[in-house]
Order: C-alpha cells, then structure tokens, then sequence
C-alpha cells in the first residue's frame, strides 16, 4: 500500500523515475487501474450535485473505459505511427503510465467547492494531461517532448469523438 500512495505521489510530482518503475512493473496494471477508478470517484463526488449517484457509477464506468481506450490509441499512434527508433512499449506499459498519471485528478474530489471549485478541477485536468505526456515520453522511450505531446493529443482527440459519438448514439437509448 506505501508503495502504491509513493508512486501516486510520484507521478502526481511528475517523476521520471516513478513513471519508469511502473512502466516495467508488470504487477502495477491493476494498481493503474484502481487510481482511474479512484480518480473517478473523487471526480463524481465533487461534482455528485450536478450528476448525482447515477452520474458517479456512470462516470467510474466512463473513466475506465476512456483509460482502456486512450492507452489503446496512445499506443498504436506512439509505436505505429509516430515512433522514434528507441521506441519498444505494449498497451500494458502505456496503460500502467497513464493510468499513475491520473493521480492528480484526485483534487477534482474539490469541485464541489463554490467558486474555486471548477478552477481547481481546471487545474487538476491540466496537471493530468502534463502527466500523461511524461508518462509516454517515458513508456515509448521518447528523447523528445514534442512527439509525447502530440501523441497524447491526437489519442485524446479521438478518444473524445469516440465518446461523443457513443453518446449521441445513446441518447435515444437513454430518453426512451
């Protein structure tokens, strides 16, 4: 358990060393996991007045998928697409870094905060983004930032429209 909070706290630090532990720690793919499904709980209760307990078990569900799906995506774009010769990761390796680079979306638990609430979840998203880009420019054995940063975003990028589509085909689902 010290080990698991250590390396939270690490990644959250943005911690070279902490991210390249996890990358090859086979054992830390259900630990990555469960700071998703932490991180998503912090979220729905931070914002449980506006989505409510329905909108928490929702959103969990939503974050792990999203985290399947944007490792999934980060991967193939980073080592398919985009790689450098250093190069040489596995969805596991992508999916242990970014899920510890979620770490600091656990202030989002926050949210609920009048006023400073959203700037807190505003800053809390954009620490996560800058974690994940260290994770890759580690697990893909990148030497430069700028070829994390656009791997990270065009993963993001489809990921979300993947989302949004899934969410307008199941709009006339949800209204009956």
């Amino acid at each position: 358990m010290d080990q698991f909070v250590q390396r939270m706290i690490g990644a959250a630090k943005l911690d070279v060393a902490t991210f390249e532990a996890v990358e090859h720690d086979q054992n830390a793919t259900m630990h990555a996991l469960a700071v998703v499904v932490l991180v998503a709980i912090a979220t729905g209760l931070g914002s449980m007045a506006a989505a409510g307990f329905t909108g928490l078990i929702v959103g969990v569900i939503a974050a792990v998928v999203g985290w399947a799906i944007w490792a999934g995506l980060i991967w193939l774009i980073g080592t398919k697409l985009l790689p450098e010769k250093s190069t040489e990761a596995d969805w596991g390796q992508v999916a242990r870094t970014t899920g510890f680079a979620q770490s600091p979306g656990l202030l989002r638990l926050f949210g609920f905060i009048p006023a400073v609430g959203p700037l807190i979840v505003l800053v809390a998203s954009i620490w996560q983004l800058v974690a994940v880009v260290v994770a890759i420019r580690q697990a893909l054995d990148y030497t430069q930032t700028w070829r994390a940063v656009v791997v990270v975003l065009i993963g993001w990028l489809i990921n979300l429209a993947i989302f949004m589509l899934l969410g307008t085909a199941m709009a006339p689902v949800a209204n009956g």
